[in-house]
């Protein structure tokens, strides 16, 4: 159980899409803005509230169709409306949802996916391939969606047989297709036409989710009904719930704004793929030696507990520690004294080195600061340069620093091409390698992921062209005592639904 102390309408509850950092100081005992659970505002005694009807906001103003929908509770509605190829699970897994199941052929490149028969939309038509087809066209040109698709050259369907050719290998390819799916010609629609557990119903007493009673699973929804609340914000959303209006919503609870929250609430963490790093200029810093020593110098356990107040997960690696291709073996245990060591063996430059972060999220500017003031114990002067984001920007476009405070969304493939291959759209610090190259392509097309992953890290580690720190969670938040079983997931929140218990108000 967890319990915050609040502020009724402070918010911002969006998780950043594509970003390497952000700013602004907290004081010394607001480190850990967001108080841990254990405690509760109310009285002994007190009896808990339960609603009569099970609520989730919603702005009626925004479309509920997954492609474009805003992070939030548009998408938490929506999850419960719309299914995917495939749902990543905890561990970043994909398992076959809508996809009953699919080929590869490593010579052409090409994928083919055969879809579950008899999967029904709500209005009771039968899912075809040429519906997963309109759905992927349109998200190879969304903003969400369109990262994924960079290697995608050919997308046809016929029947139940969906086929997708790549210009370059991808084994992992599935992780990408979770993108929820709508009926073709609906999608023009306030809330299109979905295969999900439940459906979109607008009646005169207001707008709801109804179980669909032929969804393709066949298995119990935990209530037949849940309210939505007109939200027209996240500050309203935030009033919504505070208020007992709404029952869950989701937050990133060290975002660009502090959230905080009062009475008896239910906090679940779910992992992400928002990785956090230490970026380097390799054509400034060229000895990987001292960028090694440098990762070893992060104390990321404590950025983690003080700084992100649990909600975030410490990584030596830039791949998720729930996913199984993580690496642990290679941990390496931080020590100061270690670092002062292993320090000592590096020609250190002797001028000031300059640390970038971008002011708009006072969590990670305390982390920069906190950071720096490591090296500079250590005897490695550096300072921390807090910029407004499109100032940031460019300092890191004309390479002017030397380290950066960043934070990028991976794709749960785990294609690091991106951010540590040469000319990748995010390899700020310039690095070019052809071994990372060569590991890179490796790890794409390895029949063996983890073995890959592993002998990919390896080499990043030693090479140290960024210093991973972190990996975010998502905050699933829901009024204490409704809901039980809830295990979330980044984009389900009701993961498990069969396992989903409702506690109402008896009427």
């Amino acid at each position: 159980m967890k319990s915050f102390p609040l502020k009724a309408l402070c918010a911002a509850l969006a998780l950043v899409l594509l970003l390497p950092s952000c700013a602004s100081d907290l004081p010394e005992e607001d480190e850990t803005a967001i108080l841990p659970a254990g405690s509760t505002l109310e009285e002994p005694g007190e009896v808990s509230y339960l609603p009569e009807i099970f609520s989730l906001p919603y702005d009626p103003a925004k479309s509920l169709e997954p492609v474009t929908a805003p992070e939030g509770m548009q998408q938490t509605a929506a999850s419960l409306l719309y299914e995917g190829l495939f749902r990543l699970d905890e561990h970043f897994t994909p398992q076959p949802w809508l996809c009953q199941h699919y080929t590869y052929d490593p010579e052409t490149l090409r994928y083919t996916f055969t879809l579950r028969p008899g999967v029904l939309f709500s209005d009771g038509t039968e899912l075809t391939a040429a519906d997963v087809k309109a759905t992927l066209d349109r998200a190879r040109t969304s903003e969400r969606y369109a990262q994924r698709f960079s290697a995608v050259t050919a997308i046809t369907a016929r029947d139940l047989e969906l086929t997708i050719t790549l210009s370059r290998p991808n084994t992992s390819f599935p992780a990408l297709l979770d993108i929820p799916i709508v009926k073709k010609g609906t999608e023009a629609q306030a809330v299109p036409t979905g295969t999900g557990p439940y459906f979109f119903s607008a009646e005169e007493s207001g707008c709801y989710l109804i179980a669909s009673q032929s969804w393709w699973r066949g298995e119990t929804q935990p209530t037949e009904r849940i309210a939505l609340v007109e939200a027209d914000g996240h500050d309203a959303m935030l009033y919504r719930f505070t208020s007992r209006d709404v029952q869950l919503i989701t937050a990133d609870l060290t975002g660009s704004e502090i959230i905080s929250l009062t009475g008896d609430v239910d906090r679940f963490d779910a992992a992400t793929t928002v990785l956090q790093y230490v970026g380097v200029n390799t054509a400034r810093l060229t000895s990987p030696a001292l960028r090694s020593a440098l990762s070893q110098g992060i104390d990321r356990e404590t950025i983690t507990q003080a700084y992100l107040s649990g909600h975030a997960a410490a990584a030596q690696f830039p791949v998720s520690p729930a996913s199984p291709l993580y690496p642990k073996d290679l941990e390496k245990t931080y020590s100061f004294e270690n670092f002062l060591s292993t320090l000592a063996q590096c020609d250190l430059p002797s001028r000031t080195l300059t640390m970038l972060v971008n002011e708009e999220n006072s969590f990670k500017v305390s982390i920069a600061k906190f950071i720096a003031q490591r090296f500079t114990a250590a005897g490695l002067s550096v300072e921390v340069s807090v910029l407004p984001w499109e100032a940031y920007l460019a300092e890191l476009a004309a390479g002017r620093f030397d380290l950066y405070y960043g934070e990028v969304r991976l794709t749960a493939d785990w294609d690091l091409t991106a951010l540590t291959g040469t000319l990748g759209t995010l390899n700020y610090g310039g690095w070019s390698n052809e071994e990372t190259d060569r590991l890179l392509a490796a790890y794409a097309a390895g029949e063996d992921p983890a073995v890959s992953m592993e002998a990919l890290c390896t080499h990043l580690t030693s090479q140290a062209p960024i210093l991973p720190v972190c990996f975010k969670s998502l905050s699933v938040i829901c009024q204490s005592e409704v809901l039980e079983g809830l295990s979330p997931t980044v984009t389900h929140p009701f993961f498990d639904l069969s396992e989903i218990r409702m506690h109402l108000k008896e009427n």
